[in-house]
């Protein structure tokens, strides 16, 4: 049997303090979100691209598409359109009126009106 069971040890101990180097949270401008959120809806995107171009996680973009998939802001195609497909046409135009073109529905907005209020209409006009 070995005697340095029995024989002094020494013992030494660290201390340290965890280094956190995690980047401070940016704060996205809704704009800045819907314009990404918008980029990953067009034919052939590639979301996790277009996030680490704009130097933000793949994963948060799709959070943001999936908050404004379920918020009913937008709709992604549930099949294919049986019509052919119409572009949207903009030509400038004196005054204030705007005219938007859903389908075959035209909303016209003249003056100032809520973004919100808008928003709800549009929704309106896309489940008719």
């Amino acid at each position: 049997m070995s005697d340095s069971v029995n024989q002094a040890r020494a013992f030494e101990v660290l201390t340290a303090t965890p280094v956190r180097s995690r980047r401070a949270p940016r704060d996205w401008s809704d704009d800045d979100k819907a314009r990404l959120v918008s980029e990953t809806l067009l034919p052939g995107a590639n979301t996790s691209a277009i996030a680490r171009a704009a130097g933000l996680e793949p994963s948060q973009l799709y959070g943001w598409r999936r908050k404004t998939l379920a918020s009913g802001s937008i709709a992604p195609l549930e099949k294919a359109p049986s019509e052919e497909v119409r572009f949207a046409r903009v030509e400038p135009v004196s005054g204030s009126a705007i005219e938007i073109v859903v389908g075959d529905v035209v909303v016209r907005v003249t003056g100032d009106i809520d973004p919100d209020h808008l928003a709800k209409i549009l929704q309106a006009v896309r489940k008719a």
